[in-house]
């Protein structure tokens, strides 16, 4: 099974973060946007990973959480990996709030310790909007550059939890699936 550490958004953000995007996905950029309801804040990716470790892997995250309290987490701003004039990502950004740094440095080396590697950039977090298509040249994205700077949207959600989740692909793109969620409480 494929799998991932996440911190989900509710509902209501996750919408609103969608309708502010709205004019982005209406032009014809060569993107292939997530679905809405998997708008998501990526801890850490493990990738595929034998069924048999799942107890592991959630005792891992419990660990990771484990005497964090829940704190806020601003959402603002939208870019793109590596750059406007060549993304791979278009994304909304999140602020680089310390309480969040130190939770997913506490998942990187809780990881670390069961085997996955650790990774190797720097962590900068983002809620993944879409990604570019493999066909994609740059004279495609002509102008996304000042689209993402005039798209506003400022978010604030309280993070509570840290969620083991389920990557299954498809045509369509992913479906994703919580398998744990781990509380914070402090």
């Amino acid at each position: 099974m494929r799998l991932f550490v996440a911190i989900n958004l509710p509902e209501d953000l996750r919408s609103a973060v969608w309708e502010a995007c709205h004019a982005l996905r209406a032009r014809s950029y060569p993107v292939r946007w997530v679905d809405a309801g998997a708008i998501h804040l990526t801890l850490k990716f493990l990738g595929d990973v034998e069924e048999t470790r799942e107890p592991v892997i959630v005792d891992a995250v419990r660990s990771a959480v484990q005497g964090t309290r829940p704190f806020p987490l601003s959402l603002d701003g939208f870019g793109a990996f590596p750059t406007p004039r060549r993304p791979r990502v278009v994304w909304v950004g999140c602020e680089a709030a310390p309480p969040l740094e130190l939770l997913q440095d506490r998942v990187e080396r809780n990881f670390a310790a069961v085997g996955f590697p650790v990774e190797g950039r720097a962590f900068h977090p983002h809620l993944t909007l879409g990604r570019a298509r493999r066909d994609a040249r740059p004279r495609d994205f002509t102008g996304i550059e000042r689209e993402l700077a005039d798209l506003d949207f400022h978010g604030e959600l309280v993070v509570s939890s840290v969620d083991l989740m389920q990557s299954v692909l498809a045509p369509q793109g992913a479906r994703y699936t919580r398998r744990h969620a781990a509380a914070l409480a402090g």
